[in-house]
């Protein structure tokens, strides 16, 4: 039981999932920022908590789910199956770039695992922005530049430095910075992510503004707690 977490509308089985549940991925989906999208691709998808957000979120949208991860995608496809979004969900076995050319789709979202390991590990503390994160990223840019819609966005969160670094190569692929959102573990405390949106047109000015977790030690802010209410039983 203690691998599968409750939401109000939807639980995720993270049995075996190397990329648990996490405040990063349950920010992103909660906070995401797109107006009736029809089509959605959750890139790394992991248990599918992400998708399975966006789907309660958007009624009328389809969700599609990739993960090279055999077992993250076993895992996002038996809670698709479980949920009672399912007719809305599918989920893919491989990388992003093998989708078919075909569809196109009106918001992009991502929360990949590699980046958030790099974190635990000693060798990759002092630079997140490493060439194989830089590469999968890059990628991703090319990705979203030919399979956005005019209007749809690509929303990233990221550590710090490796958003800052994203942003040389959004030029190059015809992206620009709609609006980037500091998430800060308390009002006093640096940011430790970004939630980054990302378009082919900026319809209004470049926003940056900041979102704090922590009221206080062990207390969540009316702000985190009025995003997660939607999704959590504690709220």
């Amino acid at each position: 039981m203690g691998s599968v977490f409750k939401f109000k509308e939807f639980e995720v089985n993270q049995e075996g999932c190397a990329m648990k549940i996490n405040t990063d991925g349950v920010l992103l989906g909660a906070m995401v920022e797109a107006q009736e999208p029809i089509r959605i691709l959750d890139v790394g998808s992991g248990t599918g908590v992400i998708a399975l957000m966006l789907a309660q979120r958007f009624p009328d949208a389809m969700v599609d789910a990739v993960d090279i991860d055999e077992t993250a995608y076993q895992r996002t496809e038996e809670n698709f199956k479980t949920s009672r979004f399912a007719e809305r969900m599918y989920a893919r076995l491989g990388d992003f770039e093998t989708m078919s050319e075909q569809e196109v789709y009106d918001l992009i979202v991502s929360n990949p695992p590699f980046y958030i390991n790099a974190l635990h590990n000693p060798n990759g503390r002092k630079r997140l922005a490493r060439h194989t994160d830089l590469d999968f990223f890059k990628r991703l840019l090319t990705f979203s530049s030919r399979r956005l819609s005019s209007r749809g966005t690509l929303q990233l969160v990221l550590p710090v430095d490796l958003s800052d670094e994203l942003l040389r190569y959004t030029d190059e692929n015809g992206l620009i910075l709609i609006k980037e959102v500091g998430i800060r573990s308390f009002a006093h405390t640096e940011p430790i992510r970004k939630i980054m949106i990302l378009g082919k047109e900026n319809l209004c000015q470049q926003e940056r503004v900041d979102f704090v977790i922590y009221e206080e030690k062990g207390v969540y802010s009316k702000a985190y707690q009025g995003f997660l209410k939607p999704f959590f039983l504690g709220f």
